[in-house]
């Protein structure tokens, strides 16, 4: 069986060769290009991946400035001393009690800073801050202002000395008085116990009655 077409001549075989090497090049060039192309895409891809799971595990663990808390604030202890509204910011401060000055046979109530709240009476609970020395050399024994925290107790029923059972009766809330109280209606002139002997001064700072 015969072809019908033209056979080439040897010139023509080497220009139709090197067409056909030429286009064959051509086509594993664009190949590669492709391939190159591609995995550069590829290669994109997986950076902004990463990328976007490390600032997505930053923004997991570090919370936005503008979401964080503000802890809750600790208990604070109660201000002390707890004055009532309205009273003179000199009960604010611990007194300064200095020795009396000859024989103290009868109680004594001094008005330091006359308060404006209602006058305790006798039965009600008071609240008190106080200092305590001894008249005559102003000793220092007792003062609530040291344990920081003021003193309760039922007025006129026997639970203090008489001099306080008797001098604060009257007494207006926010007031700060000084109590001159003589042996007889303090502990007396041989208590024992570590109590003072003697007469006695206090100034005493009425802050609530009840």
């Amino acid at each position: 069986m015969t072809s019908n077409q033209p056979r080439m001549t040897k010139s023509e075989r080497r220009a139709a060769a090197k067409a056909a090497a030429a286009e064959a090049a051509e086509r594993k060039r664009r190949n590669q290009a492709d391939a190159g192309g591609a995995a550069g895409v590829a290669a994109i891809a997986v950076i902004v991946v990463v990328f976007a799971l490390v600032r997505g595990g930053e923004t997991e663990g570090t919370a936005s400035p503008s979401l964080t808390t503000t802890p809750a604030a600790s208990p604070t202890a109660a201000a002390f001393p707890p004055l009532p509204a309205g009273a003179d910011p000199a009960l604010g401060e611990k007194p300064v009690v200095k020795a009396g000055t000859g024989d103290l046979t009868k109680l004594k109530v001094t008005t330091l800073i006359e308060g404006t709240g209602p006058a305790a009476a006798a039965g009600q609970q008071i609240t008190v801050n106080y200092v305590g020395v001894t008249y005559k050399t102003g000793e220092e024994f007792d003062a609530s202002w040291t344990r920081q925290q003021p003193f309760d107790f039922q007025l006129g029923q026997g639970g203090v000395i008489p001099g306080w059972d008797q001098g604060l009766v009257g007494v207006k809330v926010g007031s700060r008085v000084q109590l001159d109280i003589p042996s007889d209606l303090a502990y007396g002139d041989n208590p024992g116990e570590g109590r003072p002997a003697g007469a006695l001064r206090f100034v005493v700072d009425l802050l609530a009655v009840q």
